[in-house]
């Protein structure tokens, strides 16, 4: 196996991934504690490695909820809770069509609204929520939907989570979606350890720049749908195994973790063949080191 230059710092060494070398349970246990050694520059120019290469693994990411105002889009994310969007959006097309304004939120008959949304799943906390947030908007912001963070939250159903989908994706503020994969994400890249929403938006706000804060959240959500699964990870066809801490988790063989691969349709196991890239050597992360450091 070959090792890096005596003159990298060990918390470099922590991060080289050699094909083969340390793969399953043990190995990627002991790259977890070795990572902890490392420094808080090196774990930003790797966050910032990453968020590069999810943009090339992703180029598609974007908010797969379908809206056209920022009403709409705080309805649709308040319905995604506990359901899929892929749910959410074949329910929305009716209930926008009927539900136009805060006004119409406020008014609603709650039979009629629960019946449109009974397939999202707790239809009627959902519909008690949209019934508030209209009165709420009507109320409070002359029917509008605010564009301020502090606001947002004192919305029923607005959450931070909520908020900042909303900021992001209809008023172009950056925004961290803590969701469940990117809580996943970040501790499998040992960007940190928290748990609670809004400590891991503080650990990692300032890994990425601000801007791209939103994107990175789409770019993070779409890999963990895709191919960083809650159970079995797919690290065989993941690009990112070179500054992946957690490589090994999940099955390292291409064919067996190709097949793990999801996506929106048939073209899933040519997504994963995109991927098929290999583990960088110990010489290969040395010299990207040397760029970054440059």
């Amino acid at each position: 196996m070959t090792m890096p230059s005596p003159s990298f710092s060990a918390a470099r060494r922590t991060l080289v991934i050699v094909a083969g070398a340390g793969v399953g349970g043990a190995g990627a246990a002991a790259r977890r504690r070795k990572i902890t050694a490392e420094t808080s520059l090196s774990r930003t120019r790797r966050a910032r490695r990453i968020n590069a290469e999810l943009a090339v693994i992703h180029p598609d990411a974007h908010c797969e909820l379908d809206f056209r105002t920022p009403l709409e889009l705080t309805v649709a994310t308040i319905l995604s809770a506990q359901t899929t969007d892929k749910m959410v959006n074949s329910v929305t097309p009716t209930l926008f069509v009927k539900y136009r304004t805060a006004s119409d939120y406020a008014g609603a008959d709650v039979s009629e609204m629960e019946g449109l949304l009974k397939p999202t799943g707790f239809f009627r906390a959902k519909t008690k929520s949209l019934i508030g947030l209209g009165q709420a908007l009507v109320e409070r912001f002359d029917g509008e939907v605010p564009g301020r963070l502090a606001d947002l939250v004192t919305l029923p159903g607005i959450g931070r989570k909520t908020a900042n989908v909303v900021l992001g994706n209809a008023f172009g503020v950056p925004g961290l979606t803590v969701d469940t994969h990117f809580q996943r994400l970040v501790r499998r890249w040992a960007w940190t350890q928290e748990a609670d929403p809004v400590k891991i938006e503080s650990a990692v706000g300032p890994l990425i720049p601000r801007k791209e804060w939103t994107i990175l959240s789409h770019r993070m959500i779409f890999h963990g749908r895709r191919v960083c699964h809650a159970r079995r990870p797919a690290c065989g066809a993941c690009a990112l195994a070179s500054w992946c801490p957690s490589y090994g988790d999940g099955p390292v063989d291409f064919e067996v973790a190709a097949r793990l691969v999801k996506g929106p349709d048939a073209a899933a196991r040519e997504r994963a063949d995109a991927l098929r890239l290999p583990v960088r050597t110990s010489e290969e992360i040395a010299d990207l080191a040397r760029k970054q450091s440059a």
